[in-house]
Formats: C-alpha cells, sequence, structure tokens
C-alpha cells in the first residue's frame, strides 16, 4: 500500500496492485535492495483515503539497531571526516546520522501524511506499508526525469542548506559547484548539447537550497544506464563517489537503508526519479529520522548538528501525535 503525491500536484496517486507492471520502486542508498509497488496507476479522491486506515508496526524489542548517535559522537566523528577531507583534498563528503523519535503515545499516520502534503507543495510525497516496513517522505530533488515522447532528460544539481532567511556563504556555493560539475560531466557522456540554469534558490519549508537544472535528449535505451551514473549524486555521497561510499561506509553507524537511495515512478508519458531525503521510518511507538549534510574542509561540526536538526523538522513538525 503506498500513497503518493507529485510535485506541484495535488492529486493522490496509489496503485491498483491488479498486474505486474513496476509503477513505483524504491531503491535503497547501496542498490542492493528494492521495493516495487506494482499495478495501474490510480488516483485516489478524498473521501476514500479518509476511509482508509495506515498503521505501521511497533518498534522492535531488541534496539540494538536503533539507538540514535548522541551529538557528542556526531561532533567527534565529524572532526574525523573533516581530517579525511584535508588529506585527500575531497571537495566534499555527506554523512548522515538518525534521530528517534519516541516522545509521544499515539502517532496519527494519515494526518501526518496529510500535514506533509501542505507543507511541502513543491515536493513529492509519500506514505507507504509494505507489511514488512511503512516510510514516509517529502522531498524536491529530482534524479532524473525523462519525456518519453521528446526523449528529454531533466535533473538538478541541488545543495548547500540554510535557513531561508540567512545569506548564502562561500562553503555553500564551495559545496554546490562540484555537485553541477559532476553531474554535466556525465551528462557530456551522452549528449553533446547540454541546457544548464543559472544557479538559483531552491526553497523546502524552513530551508533553502542552491539549485542549477540540466536538460538533454537521449536514447531511451541509455536511460538506465544514465541514473546508473548519477547515483549516488556528490548531494547524497560526495566526491570523488567510490572513496566517498568507503568511508560512508566507515563512519556512519548504520546502513542508510532507503535514505537517500531513490525512487523511479514510471507513467504513460513520463519516468522519474526522486531522490529519498526528508524521509523517516514509522513504527506505532517511534519514528526513526534519517538526516544529513554535505561535509566539507570548511564545515564546522556545530552548525553541521544543527542544520541536521533543522532538516529532521521537515518530518517532525508535520506529525500529528498524542
Amino acid at each position: 500500500m503506498i500513497y503518493f503525491k507529485f510535485p506541484f500536484n495535488e492529486k493522490l496517486y496509489s496503485t491498483s496492485q491488479n498486474n505486474d507492471i513496476n509503477t513505483v520502486i524504491f531503491n535503497s542508498f547501496d542498490r542492493l535492495r528494492q521495493l516495487h509497488f506494482d499495478g495501474d496507476l490510480t488516483e485516489i479522491d478524498s473521501e476514500n483515503f479518509n476511509k482508509i486506515s495506515i498503521t505501521s508496526k511497533e518498534l522492535p524489542e531488541s534496539k540494538d539497531h536503533f539507538i540514535a548517535e548522541t551529538e557528542s559522537e556526531y561532533l567527534q566523528n565529524l572532526e574525523k571526516i573533516i581530517e579525511v577531507i584535508k588529506e585527500n583534498n575531497l571537495p566534499k563528503l555527506v554523512y548522515s546520522r538518525r534521530k528517534l523519535f519516541t516522545d509521544f503515545k499515539e502517532i496519527d499516520l494519515k494526518e501526518s501524511f496529510n500535514n506533509l502534503c501542505k507543507s511541502y507543495p513543491n515536493a513529492f510525497r509519500y506514505i507507504f506499508n509494505n507489511g514488512d516496513d511503512a516510510w514516509i517522505g517529502a522531498f524536491s530533488e529530482v534524479l532524473g526525469k525523462f519525456n518519453k515522447t521528446t526523449h528529454e532528460f531533466e535533473t538538478m544539481s541541488l545543495a548547500g542548506t540554510l535557513p531561508v532567511s540567512e545569506s548564502w556563504s562561500q562553503k555553500e556555493i564551495e559545496e554546490q559547484k562540484p555537485v553541477s560539475e559532476y553531474i554535466e560531466n556525465i551528462l557530456k557522456n551522452y549528449s553533446d548539447s547540454i541546457e544548464k540554469s543559472e544557479t538559483y534558490d531552491h526553497i523546502s519549508g524552513n530551508i533553502k537550497h542552491l539549485r542549477t537544472d540540466f536538460k538533454i535528449k537521449i536514447d531511451p535505451e541509455n536511460l538506465d544506464a544514465l541514473i546508473h551514473d548519477l547515483h549516488p549524486t556528490p548531494a547524497v555521497c560526495g566526491i570523488p563517489k567510490d572513496f566517498c561510499k568507503e568511508n560512508i561506509e566507515k563512519f556512519e553507524k548504520y546502513p542508510r537503508e532507503l535514505y537517500s537511495g531513490y525512487i523511479k515512478i514510471e507513467t504513460e508519458e513520463t519516468v522519474q526519479y526522486f531522490v529519498n531525503l526528508r524521509c523517516a521510518k514509522l513504527y506505532q511507538n517511534a519514528v526513526h529520522l534519517f538526516v544529513g549534510g554535505g561535509i566539507t574542509a570548511q564545515s564546522d561540526p556545530h552548525k553541521e548538528w544543527l542544520e541536521t536538526e533543522l532538516k529532521s523538522e521537515a518530518v517532525l513538525k508535520n506529525l500529528v501525535i498524542s
């Protein structure tokens, strides 16, 4: 069971589960796991959605894998990561952590999802329960969008994070540049003509990012290869990709699971890929949030901690709890 809304579209969709069409596929960050929601794309009206019960399992009694990082642990690791970045002259490495929220008796998942949809109209918003896991998310980073008729492929570089009211510093500007360069260099392998926008502010709730858009035309048979080359982008991994992935596994306390993976959704007209960023794993008695940030040689560990706290509010502030 999955329910979702596309960016700038308030229609609610699900899958019919009446055939084997792979309409919605969640890919984990490491690509080792996929979740399929098969069937035709079906629009759900608000009256029918109100009758639906959305539930989740309780957090397992054995909490060995559900211990969130403390601030001191995070700061200590960040100091080590900054040293790795300096020693290897890395433009950027993305480090993430988990935050476990248990300060409630009950959670209304359906109303929490409705709140998330209202707060982030420009994002891809979803909630699902596949019988084993339940997740919720809202995020506006597009890994790719392919038009089946025109063969146009669109993507974006999105990096740098600040509260909406603050001004960009050199740290955020330098963080976003290599993300754009990485994407542009990959696109050059698939097209001789690349349309590239100016860099501009991308607002997402209470925070903003720096964004640059790209557009090319590709052969349809190259779509899977292009997505494989793009993921994981520097926005969720770092540069160089393989070295950063190795250090992510070394420093991060737990696997990222679906966090910073991507979601593929195929319709009659398009194939769209969304990066799964502002998201959480849901339980009856807990919410397991995933948050991260791009670390550079200029990063201030305490400010990076505050940035992850700010990002966690994307889900937390929309929860309906008692």
